[in-house]
């Protein structure tokens, strides 16, 4: 059976404190946080829980991170390609997106993208979680 998990980062101020969520089935399953972070940052380190919590089973993972799913489904295979650099420079958060990258290569994972903030349940879920983990909320 799929696993269907969700997945949030937050950053406040942004760049500042950040956290992460995973839900499934309407609870939290993993939350992490750095005192020094970006959302952009948190959303990748979702993912990379997302993916390691559901050990190598197949998993739908619903995001509002565009720029992540890009990343996967887009940009990574380029930039491994081009020894992970990109015509325009340096690879921002190279180690996560190398990290979420392999994950990603390695297990059976669908990403479907969410728009964010606009009352989708789970995603909103997400979004608190990240959000209380960025305060230092632990499972």
């Amino acid at each position: 059976m799929t696993k269907v998990l969700w997945t949030d980062g937050s950053a406040s101020p942004n760049p500042g404190p950040g956290g992460f969520a995973v839900i499934e089935n309407g609870r939290p399953v993993a939350l992490g946080n750095e005192k020094d972070s970006t959302n952009i940052r948190m959303e990748g380190k979702a993912m990379i829980a997302a993916m390691k919590y559901a050990n190598g089973e197949p998993c739908e993972i619903h995001s509002d991170s565009e720029f992540w799913i890009n990343v996967l489904t887009k940009w990574a295979h380029g930039w491994a390609a081009n020894g992970w650099k990109k015509k325009s420079g340096k690879i921002k958060n190279v180690e996560i997106v190398k990290e979420l990258y392999q994950l990603y290569q390695d297990n059976p994972v669908e990403l479907v993208w969410v728009r964010g903030h606009v009352g989708t349940e789970q995603n909103e879920l997400a979004d608190e979680w990240a959000n209380r983990a960025r305060k230092g909320e632990k499972l």
